[in-house]
């Protein structure tokens, strides 16, 4: 009996304390669509890479070229020269292969220039989302755009716009699609209404 007592007076509390927190979500992806500086480091991004695939693709093409050359000429060749213009072909691929780790590869020049433009970015949306969650006693604050699925997300607990004031982006620029969820703008009468 003491047990089912003391059971039940602890998921009381437990009950009091989950109802006292408070939560809120924000839309990481419409904060970045949003920040005039993170379409600029995408766009550096995009264009940097149209440079390196072409780099790359001269590289196999001309690595395609001595392959054809070699089989039209290999009849013809001694079986030193075969060995030596195969030796070379081979070379030729590795190292269009190792530019293409160079620059697409998990620690390659791509990742370090998104790490170099866009890290920053993130960081300044880190901690605006930490700001407004001390300023407004928010325990727990869910990325809508990451991988954590929300089934339903009431617009009033939003505070994508909160980030985007925090961070100082105009509010006339703002466009929210509707695969991000929400009503309109973000719920900015909505916000209203939490404060």
């Amino acid at each position: 009996m003491k047990k089912i007592l003391i059971t039940a007076i602890g998921l009381v509390f437990a009950t009091a304390f989950i109802q006292a927190q408070k939560f809120a979500y924000v839309d990481t992806k419409y904060v970045l669509d949003n920040i005039p500086e993170y379409a600029e480091a995408q766009a550096q991004l995009e264009e940097l890479s149209a440079q390196w695939q072409k780099k790359i693709e001269a590289k196999f093409d001309e690595v395609e070229k001595m392959y054809q050359a070699y089989q039209v000429q290999s009849v013809l060749l001694p079986e030193e020269m075969k060995t030596k213009k195969e030796q070379e072909i081979v070379d030729a691929e590795k190292e269009a292969k190792s530019m293409q780790r160079d620059y697409f590869g998990k620690d390659g020049e791509l990742f370090k220039k998104r790490q170099e433009l866009v890290k920053p970015i993130q960081e300044k949306i880190y901690n605006a989302i930490q700001q407004i969650a001390e300023d407004n006693n928010y325990a727990v604050v869910f990325d809508k755009a990451g991988s954590l699925t929300m089934m339903y997300a009431n617009p009033k607990y939003d505070i994508s716009d909160d980030v985007l004031d925090q961070l100082g982006a105009a509010m006339g620029s703002r466009t929210r699609n509707q695969s991000s969820g929400g009503s309109g703008s973000g719920g900015g009468s909505a916000r209203k209404e939490r404060k």
